[in-house]
Formats: structure tokens, C-alpha cells, sequence
């Protein structure tokens, strides 16, 4: 079984789309040596490491309307 699974993050985001753009611009915050939020991730990889914070509630998203 994957953790976190998928029925957990989608009930934080939205959708299912926000759910990835959040979780790619995190992993690439965390490529770029940005610090870890969670203390012992269990993946070795930057999707999940980003996917793991937001299941614990240390990465959260706001959104915002465009202008017109």
C-alpha cells in the first residue's frame, strides 16, 4: 500500500490537480535544497517527501482568485 494514499490527499486539496501543482512546486523547492518539514520521511524521492508534508499538515496552500 502507497503512503500517504490518495483518498487522504485529495480530502486536503480541492482537487485532484491542485493536489500535483502543489506537490511538484514543493518537490522542487526540496531539490533545490530547500529544509525538510517532516522530521523522518519515508521516501527517498521529492514528489513523496512533498506528498508527506501535506498529509501532515506542514505544507498547506493558499488559493487565489485571478484578476480580471
Amino acid at each position: 500500500m502507497l503512503y500517504p494514499s490518495i483518498d487522504e490527499l485529495t480530502a486536503k486539496a480541492d482537487s485532484k490537480y491542485i493536489l500535483v501543482t502543489v506537490a511538484s512546486k514543493r518537490a522542487r523547492q526540496l531539490r533545490e535544497n530547500s529544509p525538510m518539514q517532516v522530521v523522518k520521511p519515508k521516501s527517498k524521492k521529492h514528489v513523496g517527501m512533498a506528498l508527506e508534508e501535506m498529509i501532515t499538515d506542514e505544507l498547506v496552500y493558499e488559493y487565489v482568485e485571478a484578476r480580471k
